[in-house]
C-alpha cells in the first residue's frame, strides 16, 4: 500500500491519522505541492489522481482518491479499530461533522483556491487570509455546535477517536495558520488536546513527516 502525500496537506493528514489508528502499514510517497509548479500537476501524478490533488492511495490494483473515500475504504477493508460508531444514527452524526469540515470548510481554503484568489483575482495576502479566516471561523463554530448536539465525550463522539476527530485536528491546524479566533470553541480545543495526546495523531502531524520543511 502506498499513500501519495504532502506533509502540510490537511486531507493527507486525515488519511495518515486513519492509517495509524488502524495500525495499517503504508509507504509514503511525497508529492510536493508548490515546488517546480507542483508535483500534483505532472502527467505521472494525474495518471494516479486526475483531479491533481493529494492524497491518493494505491493498494494493489486499486487507485483511490479523496481522503474521506480512502478512509471509508480503510474502514471496510480493515475493520479492526472502527472509526465509525455502531448505530446508523450515530454514524450519520459523525459523518455530518466530518463532511462539514471536508466539504464546507476545507474546499474554500484549499491551496488551488487560495492561489486563484491571488493570481487571477488579484487579492493581497491579507485579503486572502481574511477569506481563509472567515470560512474557517464560521465553519468551525458550526462544528462546535454540531458536536454538542451528539454524544461528545473525550472525542467528538464518545470516548474513542474516529472519523470526526480525524477531520477536526487537521482543520484546526489550518485555522491557526491564519490566526483564526478559536476562543469560542472550547469543546473542539478540548477534543483536539485529547487527540494530540495519542501517538496515532502525533505521529501523523505535518512537522514529523519525512518531507517536512
Amino acid at each position: 500500500m502506498k499513500l501519495y502525500t504532502y506533509f502540510r496537506s490537511s486531507a493527507a493528514y486525515r488519511v495518515r491519522i486513519a492509517l495509524n489508528l488502524k495500525g495499517v502499514a503504508c509507504d509514503f510517497v511525497p508529492v510536493h505541492l508548490t515546488r517546480d509548479g507542483g508535483g500534483q500537476r505532472t502527467d505521472a501524478y494525474r495518471a494516479l489522481n486526475p483531479n491533481a490533488l493529494v492524497p491518493a492511495l494505491a493498494d494493489g490494483d486499486a487507485l483511490l482518491s479523496q481522503s474521506l473515500a480512502i478512509i471509508e475504504y480503510l474502514e471496510e477493508t480493515c475493520p479492526q479499530v472502527p472509526l465509525l460508531p455502531a448505530t446508523a444514527t450515530d454514524r450519520a452524526h459523525v459523518r455530518a461533522i466530518a463532511l462539514t469540515i471536508a466539504c464546507d470548510i476545507h474546499p474554500l481554503q484549499n491551496l488551488r483556491v487560495l492561489q486563484y484568489l491571488v493570481k487571477e483575482l488579484g487579492l493581497t495576502e491579507e485579503q486572502k487570509n481574511t477569506w481563509f479566516r472567515h470560512w474557517c471561523y464560521n465553519g468551525l463554530l458550526a462544528v462546535e455546535r454540531l458536536v454538542l448536539q451528539g454524544s461528545p465525550g473525550q472525542f467528538c463522539h464518545g470516548d474513542t477517536p474516529g472519523l470526526a476527530d480525524i477531520c477536526l485536528v487537521p482543520q484546526l491546524m489550518n485555522a491557526r495558520r491564519v490566526d483564526t479566533d478559536l476562543s469560542g470553541m472550547p469543546n473542539l480545543l478540548r477534543i483536539e488536546s485529547n487527540c494530540l495526546a495519542l501517538p496515532a495523531f502525533a505521529q501523523a502531524a505535518p512537522a514529523v513527516q519525512p518531507d517536512a520543511e
